[in-house]
């Protein structure tokens, strides 16, 4: 089973995330962590499982829905493996792979992301 978080505010403006066992497991709105200008202060976080089955169908769907602007990403991970979903990118390591989440970052950080929102969940 995977774990994450998805940010409401993150989807673009007519994406529809369907086709996915997605079971939400709460919902709730926080004040933005380290919010840039290109996003809102006030944000819908949206925790979530998956099976390991349908981990690869999420990531690019969540890769199709997930804004190019304002610096936004999901993640999710399971106890062997982390994804980190960006616009059109998906990011996928090892848990522990030092490598794999620096190159992971260093793509987040070319997408926009600011170095205080890039703290995912090893």
């Amino acid at each position: 089973m995977f774990e994450g978080v998805l940010v409401g505010e993150s989807l673009r403006a007519g994406a529809e995330l369907s086709g996915v066992p997605l079971s939400v497991n709460r919902v709730r709105r926080v004040a933005g962590a380290g919010a840039t200008d290109a996003q809102p202060a006030d944000w819908t976080l949206i925790d979530f499982t998956v099976p390991d089955s349908a981990a690869p169908a999420l990531a690019a769907a969540l890769a199709r829905c997930l804004s190019a602007d304002g610096g936004w990403y999901a993640d999710f991970r399971s106890d062997q493996e982390v994804y980190v979903v960006l616009a059109d990118r998906v990011c996928r390591y090892r848990r522990g792979d030092a490598a794999g989440r620096e190159r992971a970052r260093a793509y987040a950080r070319s997408a926009g992301v600011p170095e205080t929102q890039l703290d995912w969940a090893e």
